[in-house]
């Protein structure tokens, strides 16, 4: 049996919700042992637009043993072999009145919103960014699914993110959306692509990007695009799994 020898030169880069796991939930052990055999053929990263504590609740309290990089907040807050590199605050980038103008017109829109049902916590707070769900971050995980098939026929988010885009076009900031019940609200250029800047100058010659949200205006479109990343557009983890074993396994093997 031979020992294979990693290659530093490729770093894998993951989205997590839809991509690693269903939305909101745990990797499954299928996925979590992939991705620990995957880190001995090249170096693994993940990104999400979640908090670091939500990334540990999905991939393990030990996430930042089992990657090389993880990404919080679209790399807001950013760890490289378990050490904090980077952490940037949505506060101090635009002070507390812009800020407010943001939270009041997103609570009033939702007060007058009609919809099935809403629950509570209908704005989340996180480092570099704010996630915002018209139905409220506390419902269950059966209401969660109705709202999100709601919202294909409706499309309650992104009639929210046009109006948010109007009335503020002169503060520089994006309205992104993601996974199954909410959006997030961040300054321009801070969508998943500033991750990047944390793995340009590390020696990669190829950076593959995976996510499921990839379409214009969904949170993995501009890194998926970028001229840095080779996208990879996936249904699900299961699909995930498949296409990396080919590309990192069996193509990787030819060359």
């Amino acid at each position: 049996m031979t020992t294979e020898i990693k290659n530093k030169e490729i770093l894998a880069l993951f989205d997590i919700d839809g991509t690693l796991t269903p939305a909101r939930q745990s990797a499954s052990k299928e996925m979590l042992e992939f991705l620990q055999k995957l880190r001995t053929k090249v170096d693994v990263g993940v990104v999400g637009g979640s908090d670091f504590v939500k990334q540990q609740e999905q991939l393990g309290k030990n996430v930042l043993d089992i990657v090389d990089y993880s990404f919080a907040e679209n790399g807001l807050v950013a760890y490289k072999h378990g050490k904090l590199i980077g952490k940037q605050s949505i506060t101090d980038y635009l002070g507390e009145e812009k800020l407010q103008k943001i939270i009041n017109f997103s609570l009033n829109y939702i007060a007058n919103l009609k919809i099935p049902i809403k629950r509570g916590t209908f704005i989340e707070f996180r480092n570099g960014m704010l996630n915002i769900s018209p139905i409220g971050r506390n419902c269950s995980q059966q209401e969660r699914i109705d709202f999100f098939n709601y919202d294909k026929e409706h499309k309650i988010r992104q009639t929210m993110v046009d109006e948010m885009n109007k009335n503020f076009s002169d503060m520089n900031m994006r309205f992104s959306i993601g996974g199954q019940i909410s959006f997030d609200a961040f300054p321009e250029g801070w969508d998943k692509t500033f991750c990047l800047r944390f793995v340009k100058n590390e020696g990669y010659k190829k950076i593959y990007f995976f996510g499921d949200k990839t379409n214009p205006g969904e949170n993995d479109y501009e890194i998926f695009t970028s001229v840095d990343t080779i996208g990879i557009a996936v249904k699900n983890p299961e699909e995930t799994i498949q296409i990396a074993t080919k590309l990192f396994f069996e193509e990787e093997n030819k060359n």
